[in-house]
C-alpha cells in the first residue's frame, strides 16, 4: 500500500494511503468551514479526482470536533453568493464522485459540517456528538439540507431539524438515519477502519458503477433542488431584514431583534 502525505493545505491535510484518501479538517478549534477550506476542500477532491488508484475516501475533523459549520461571516451580503457557489461546489463533488465516502464523526457536527457529512455514502458517529442544523436561528436555512435531507430521515424528522434548529446526539442522529452507526467516541476510528477494510475487499470498478447506478435517479431531484433552493436563497431570503439581522447579531454576540420582514 502506497502512501504519500500531502501538506500544501492549511485548512486541512490530504493523507493517500493508496487506494484510501484521508481528508481532515484542521481549522482549530471547531474546524469552522471558512472560504479558504471550501476552496482547499474543492482542491483536494479535484486531486482525489484524478487519482484512478483511489477507490475510498474518508473525511474526518482534526482535535475536538467535525465541524461546527460553514463561517456565519461569510454569510455577508458581500460574500454569501460566493461562498455558496464555492460551498455547493464541494458537496457536488462529494455527491458525484464514483469513490466510496466515509464521514467519521465526533464532537460538534452542525450547519455545514453536518450537510458535508450527510451527502457522504457511509457515515460513522459517536454516540456524544452533536448534530444540528442551527441555521433557522440566524434568520437562515441550510439549502443543501432542505433539499437532500428529508430523503435520508423522513420528512416530519428534517422539518424537525431544520425548522427548529434544535441539536441531536448522534446516537439519536443514527437512529434517524444520518448515519449508519453509532459508538462511543474511542471508537469510531476502528468503526470506520473496518468499513474501510470491507469496501477494499470488493472491486472497485463495481462499486464505482454500483454508485453511479443506486444515486441515479436520488442525482436528479438533488441537482435541480438545489439550484431552486440556492435561488430562494439568494432572492428571498436574503433580501429580508431578518436573515441579516441574524448574522449581525451571531457576529455581534447579541440577540437578534426580528422584525417578520
Amino acid at each position: 500500500m502506497a502512501t504519500q502525505a500531502l501538506t500544501k493545505y492549511s485548512r486541512l491535510t490530504l493523507d493517500l494511503q493508496t487506494p484510501v484518501a484521508r481528508i481532515s479538517l484542521q481549522n482549530p478549534p471547531l474546524n469552522v468551514i471558512d472560504i479558504p477550506m471550501m476552496e482547499e476542500l474543492g482542491q483536494a477532491m479535484a486531486e482525489i479526482e484524478s487519482r484512478h488508484d483511489i477507490s475510498v475516501i474518508v473525511l474526518k475533523g482534526m482535535g475536538k470536533t467535525f465541524s461546527a459549520g460553514v463561517d456565519v461571516a461569510a454569510h455577508t451580503p458581500d460574500k454569501v453568493q460566493s461562498m455558496l457557489a464555492k460551498f455547493h461546489a464541494v458537496i457536488n463533488v462529494l455527491v458525484t464522485t464514483r469513490k466510496v465516502t466515509i464521514a467519521s464523526v465526533h464532537g460538534h457536527c452542525l450547519g455545514g459540517g453536518a450537510e458535508l457529512a450527510m451527502v457522504c455514502d457511509l457515515v460513522y458517529t459517536a454516540e456524544s456528538a452533536q448534530w444540528g442544523f442551527p441555521e433557522i436561528k440566524l434568520g437562515c436555512y441550510p439549502p443543501v439540507a432542505c433539499t437532500a435531507l428529508a430523503a435520508l430521515i423522513g420528512q416530519k424528522n428534517a422539518a424537525d431539524l431544520i425548522l427548529t434548529g434544535r441539536s441531536i446526539s448522534g446516537k439519536e442522529a443514527a437512529s434517524m438515519g444520518l448515519a449508519n452507526g453509532a459508538v462511543a467516541e474511542d471508537q469510531v476510528d476502528g468503526v470506520v477502519e473496518e468499513s474501510v477494510n470491507n469496501l477494499l475487499k470488493l472491486s472497485p470498478a463495481a462499486l464505482a458503477v454500483t454508485k453511479k447506478a443506486f444515486y441515479v435517479w436520488d442525482s436528479i431531484h438533488f441537482d435541480k433542488g438545489l439550484a431552486r433552493a440556492e435561488k430562494v436563497y439568494f432572492e428571498e431570503l436574503m433580501q429580508t431584514q431578518d436573515a441579516h439581522e441574524g448574522i449581525n447579531a451571531f457576529l455581534e454576540k447579541r440577540e437578534p431583534k426580528w422584525k417578520g420582514k
